[in-house]
């Protein structure tokens, strides 16, 4: 039983994993280079860099899901206060046979739902109150189940993992220029030159971490969706709550999307819709059409007898 309780009863979406964990090979590849090319080039500070390396990781690994979640402002809230949200979550774990996370709600016209926590005992799944005025019971639960996918697979502390890399890079090209780099050698041609260097292939392996970490976000948003229509066995109702809510996202004022819109990455859909985007590129979900027509392929395969 215990066995069964830690996997859940989500169905696995072996292709998708496959190319979450490759984007994942290369992002900690892309880290394990960019350490190493700043141990070999700044040999006399390597104990500062490995500290501060590894302590911005147990940072950010502890305290982003925490962090992330009070910037939001969600409130968790009790099967007294919130009834019908309680009942929907539980209803999601019964099926999925998972332990209930702690229940919040944001207050925002905003209508979203996100997840947090680095694992099952520590997960807290959040609904706006935007959200919950604007959406039927089944298209609510089709919500749930896909926030609860992303604890069940761990999806937080995958993408924390993943984006850490960026905020090394540009933490450690700040102490990089702030120490004794300069005072090594004042005027000295090979510092000069360095201290141009580091910024510039910092910014690089910013840039293609932030690249592949959208990437995987993109993914783990298919898989999520994939998982929760088939635990729900409705993937029309998520269907329809991912086109309610991106229809009324277009209703909400500029300026309240663009304070929800840094955190994209763990809303169950984004602040802006794909044509107010920069692209597919650098978008942290998969487009509306993408995520319907893989609903649409389920839900087909559902009614096949």
């Amino acid at each position: 039983m215990a066995a069964t309780r830690a996997r859940s009863r989500y169905v696995p979406d072996h292709g998708l994993t496959t190319r979450m964990v490759t984007t994942m090979f290369l992002i900690g590849l892309l880290y394990v280079i960019f350490v190493g090319v700043l141990l070999a080039v700044l040999r006399g500070a390597w104990p500062i860099i490995l500290i501060i390396a590894g302590g911005l990781f147990i940072a950010q690994f502890w305290f982003s899901d925490r962090i992330a979640a009070r910037s939001m402002g969600a409130r968790e809230v009790t099967p007294e206060e919130a009834p019908e949200l309680h009942g929907a979550v539980d209803r999601v774990c019964a099926l999925a046979d998972m332990p209930k996370p702690k229940v919040a709600i944001a207050r925002s016209d905003v209508p979203n739902a996100f997840a947090t926590g680095r694992n099952q005992k520590s997960a807290m799944v959040c609904a706006t109150t935007g959200l919950l005025r604007r959406l039927e019971p089944e298209e609510l639960e089709g919500v749930l189940a896909h926030e609860l996918s992303h604890v069940a697979h761990r999806d937080v502390a995958v993408m924390t993992i993943a984006s850490f890399l960026g905020v090394l890079a540009g933490v450690l090209t700040r102490v990089t220029l702030w120490g004794g780099l300069g005072r090594a050698g004042r005027g000295n041609n090979n510092t000069a030159i360095l201290m141009v260097l580091i910024p510039l292939v910092s910014a690089a392996v910013y840039a293609l971490s932030f690249l592949l970490t959208r990437l995987l976000s993109r993914y783990r948003e298919l898989s999520a969706d994939r998982a929760a229509a088939l635990l729900t066995g409705r993937p029309s109702a998520l269907a329809a709550a991912l086109t309610k809510v991106t229809g009324e996202m277009a209703r909400i004022p500029t300026e309240d999307l663009r304070k929800a819109e840094p955190y994209n990455a763990f809303w169950f859909a984004p602040a802006f819709s794909s044509r107010e985007s920069l692209g597919r590129l650098l978008s942290s979900h998969p487009t509306l059409e993408q995520r319907l027509e893989q609903l649409a392929r389920i839900s087909a395969q559902l009614a096949r007898p």
